[in-house]
Formats: structure tokens, C-alpha cells, sequence
């Protein structure tokens, strides 16, 4: 039997980078021909943030009061598109927990490749998915009346905003999803409502109790969702307190601060993987 030939491991940094984003392709098209396999599990992801739409926009917005006056429609869509971000944390921690069960982290741990192509990869399709899941909704926001008010490239800071959200929360998706079991996996949804509610998603949070108001203006997600309210000119999402006025801020720091951490536990977590 001939055995196959070794490939070469780089020895320059130039070598090492066009190593690192060659692997990373073929994981990414790995990941895309998944996802053309299995349509069901793309529609289905994309499904639920549709139908949250229509029944917020239609059944329970009629009883919603938007601060400042205002339709809730507007007011509505940017904490969607906030939640639909949040959410696809858990896509990415089923699809890491179901490569462990199934050996195929172990298989590419074992290949000559980059390991940082391996992450890269899962960021790089986790990345694209949610731009498609964002532009879906967008339409089906213009569908039932919502608009952005200033100006395009505003709008399009806002969507780098979420991507940005959903970008930090890839890593929180890698790490939990290289630390639980498959079976846990799909639990993930449980905390994840309450800190999609406990927000400004649905409403604002000046017409919360003053103790849970407190922890809804420092919710990471309020920051995103609120900046990009503004950004949008939305209303409904003006406050006095400090988070409120300073959403755009947060809305940078928060990821940045949530990537510091989870980047790095994802990294070594990987190499600790099996040891």
C-alpha cells in the first residue's frame, strides 16, 4: 500500500496565513453543502423569527404602547433583529456539540490542517448564515411597514452592529458547544429567552419595575438593540438613564468584551480537547 504524502507545514507567516485561510475555505464549503443537504434545518432557523413577526406585529402589538407615541411595528423590528442574533448562538453550539459526538472534531484535529482553520470555518459559514437570516428579515420587516428614517449608510451601521453581536457570539456558541454534551445542547434556548425578554425587545424598559429596568438597560443585547433603534429611527427607545444614552457605545464594547473572553477559553478549549 503507498502511503500518502505528508503535506508540508509552513514556515513562513505569509505560508502560515494562506495555510490558515485555504483550510478555512474548505470548512466553509463543508459547511455550506450541509446546510444544501439538509434545507429543512436553514428554513426552520429561518422560519421562527418570521412567524415571531407576524405574531408580534399583528396579535400582540395591537395591545404594545411605544414610548413617545409611534407605531410598535418600528418600534418591534430592531429587537427582533437583535433576538434572531442572539438566538443563532445556539445554531452554532448544536452544530460544534453534534461534530464532537460524532468524531469529526477529533478527525480534524488529527489531519494535517490548521487548527485555526477549524474555528474559522464555523465562523466564517455561522457568519453568512446570519447575514441571509438578517436580509430575510429586513424584508419581511419592509413587508409589514417597517423603514429605516436615516439614510443608508446609518441603517447599514446598524446591521454591522448586529453582525457584530452575532460575530462575539459565535465564540460563546464554540465554547459551550466544545464543553457540553450533545444532549445538553438543546437546552441552550432556556437562558437564552429570558435575556432575550428581559430586554428591550418587545418593550421598552422605562415601563419595567425599577429593579428589573435596571438589569434590562445593562443587558448586552439592549445595547445593540438600542443603537440600532437610533440608527434606524425607530422610535421608542430614548432614555435618561446612562445605558440608554450611551447604547451606541455599549453596543461596540459589549461584543468587544464578550470576544476578549470567549475567544480565548474557545482556543484552548479546543487544545485541551480529549486531553
Amino acid at each position: 500500500m503507498t502511503a500518502l504524502p505528508t503535506p508540508a507545514i509552513p514556515t513562513t507567516r505569509m505560508a502560515s496565513l494562506r495555510w490558515i485561510v485555504a483550510d478555512a475555505g474548505v470548512l466553509l464549503r463543508r459547511n455550506l453543502i450541509h446546510w444544501t443537504r439538509k434545507p429543512f434545518v436553514l428554513l426552520y432557523s429561518l422560519f421562527w423569527p418570521i412567524m415571531v413577526v407576524l405574531i408580534f406585529g399583528f396579535i400582540f402589538g395591537s395591545a404594545m404602547q411605544v414610548p413617545g407615541g409611534g407605531d410598535y411595528r418600528q418600534f418591534l423590528m430592531p429587537g427582533l433583529f437583535g433576538q434572531t442574533m442572539l438566538f443563532g448562538a445556539v445554531t452554532t453550539l448544536t452544530i460544534v456539540t453534534n461534530d464532537v459526538a460524532r468524531g469529526v472534531t477529533d478527525r480534524f484535529r488529527s489531519m494535517p490542517m490548521s487548527s485555526a482553520a477549524v474555528v474559522l470555518g464555523r465562523n466564517f459559514a455561522d457568519m453568512f448564515h446570519s447575514a441571509v437570516e438578517l436580509l430575510l428579515l429586513v424584508l419581511c420587516g419592509l413587508a409589514i411597514g417597517w423603514r429605516w428614517h436615516h439614510g443608508v449608510a446609518q441603517a447599514l451601521a446598524a446591521v454591522g452592529l448586529l453582525l457584530l453581536l452575532r460575530f462575539s457570539l459565535i465564540w460563546v456558541g464554540i465554547y459551550m458547544g466544545l464543553l457540553v454534551p450533545q444532549e445538553a445542547a438543546g437546552a441552550a434556548f432556556i437562558p437564552l429567552y429570558p435575556i432575550s425578554l428581559l430586554a428591550n425587545t418587545f418593550v421598552s424598559p422605562s415601563q419595567m419595575p425599577v429593579w428589573l429596568r435596571v438589569i434590562a438597560e445593562w443587558n448586552p443585547l439592549s445595547a445593540t438593540v438600542g443603537a440600532c433603534g437610533r440608527l434606524f429611527g425607530n422610535p421608542g427607545r430614548t432614555g435618561g438613564s446612562w445605558p440608554a444614552h450611551h447604547s451606541l457605545l455599549l453596543a461596540i464594547a459589549w461584543p468587544l468584551l464578550i470576544i476578549v473572553i470567549f475567544l480565548p477559553l474557545s482556543v484552548r478549549r479546543w487544545r485541551n480537547l480529549g486531553g
